[in-house]
C-alpha cells in the first residue's frame, strides 16, 4: 500500500543528467523561471510529456474515440492557457516546456509587474502577498487559468502593497 509520508514521485529525472548540453539548459530555465530546483523544472517536463503523449494517443485512435475525447483534452488546455481557442491535436504536440512554465503563478506575477524579478515574485507568492481573486495562493507552482489571469493582485493589506502606493505617490507628485 505505501507510507503515506512518502507520496509518489511526481517527476522523472533525464535519463542522461550529466550532459553537458542538458545541463546548460536545465541551469537556464530554472535562472529564467525563478524555479527553486531542478525537481519543479521535472515535475514541468513530466507534465508535458503526460499532455503531448496524450495528444499522440488521441491521433492514433479510431474516429469515434477521438471524436469524444479530444474536445475534451483542447478544452480542458485551452481554459489553463496552453492552447489558444480553436486549436488542434498539431498545436498540442508543438507546445514546449516554456509555455508550461509561463503559467505558474509565480512567472504571472512576474510578467504582470508586480515584482521585479521572477525570484522577488516567487518570494511574494510564498510570503503571501499575492491574491487571486479574493484568495490568497501560496503555491508559486499553481497553473493560472486564463480566466483567472486578471485577478491577478497584490493583496490589499500587504505591507508591500503600501510601499507601492507610497512610491507610487512620491512619483507623481515629482511630475
Amino acid at each position: 500500500m505505501g507510507d503515506p509520508k512518502k507520496p509518489r514521485k511526481k517527476y522523472s529525472s533525464p535519463k542522461h543528467p550529466w550532459r553537458g548540453v542538458q545541463l546548460s539548459q536545465e541551469l537556464f530555465l530554472v535562472g529564467t523561471y525563478g524555479l527553486r530546483n531542478k525537481r519543479e523544472l521535472w515535475r514541468a517536463q513530466t507534465e508535458l510529456s503526460r499532455i503531448r503523449k496524450q495528444a499522440r494517443m488521441l491521433l492514433a485512435a479510431p474516429p469515434e474515440i477521438r471524436a469524444s475525447a479530444e474536445p475534451k483534452l483542447l478544452t480542458s488546455l485551452s481554459r489553463r492557457g496552453l492552447v489558444p481557442e480553436g486549436a488542434s491535436l498539431d498545436d498540442v504536440l508543438s507546445l514546449t516546456i516554456e509555455n508550461l512554465l509561463e503559467r505558474r503563478l509565480q512567472s504571472v506575477v512576474w510578467r504582470k509587474g508586480l515584482a521585479s524579478s521572477p525570484y522577488q515574485s516567487r518570494q511574494m507568492v510564498t510570503h503571501g502577498h499575492i491574491t487571486l481573486g479574493d484568495r490568497v495562493i501560496t503555491v508559486p507552482s499553481y497553473v493560472v487559468e486564463r480566466e483567472e489571469e486578471g485577478t491577478v493582485h497584490l493583496r490589499e493589506d500587504s505591507p508591500i502593497a503600501k510601499l507601492v502606493a507610497v512610491k507610487s505617490a512620491e512619483s507623481t507628485s515629482e511630475a
